[in-house]
């Protein structure tokens, strides 16, 4: 009996794992070999996420900074990711400055998930009084 390459994803371990691998084959000079594979990994991932919804209930900021530190990403990496600068990556992780669609477009395609995740409306800062609303600066808080 032939072993399964991929099965359904039950551990974090295992997720984390198959993104790597769809991360490889989305990087190979050689992908259009790989394209199968790689529909199926996306497939196994997008379920996964989809069974959790943990991430569902962030803001678009909230679950990039979540995702960043899964993937034990700094400012300047997600910088460089996004080939945007770095004091445009601090504004929008403190809630200063929106995102962009071409940054939304581009956490989407490394993140592997859909952009509505990051296209969802959240509140900014206010340009005078530097201050959000309490509920939400009670959860980025907590999550710190």
């Amino acid at each position: 009996m032939e072993v399964l390459k991929y099965k359904v994803i039950k551990t974090k371990e295992q997720y984390y794992e198959y993104c790597r691998e769809l991360e490889k084959l989305d990087d190979s000079l050689e992908a259009d070999k790989f394209v199968d594979e790689a529909e199926l990994l996306t497939l196994l991932i997008e379920t996964y996420d989809a069974e959790r919804e943990t991430k569902s209930n962030y803001d678009p900021v909230e679950l990039l900074h979540s995702l960043m530190s899964d993937h034990q990403l700094k400012a300047r990496d997600l910088a460089a990711i996004l080939n945007v600068s770095k004091g445009y990556v601090s504004d929008i992780l403190h809630y200063k400055k929106g995102m962009s669609k071409e940054v939304i477009r581009k956490l989407a395609e490394r993140f592997k998930m859909r952009q509505e995740a990051f296209n969802r409306e959240y509140q900014l800062l206010h340009e005078n009084s530097g201050e959000r609303s309490k509920e939400s600066t009670k959860r980025i808080l907590q999550d710190v």
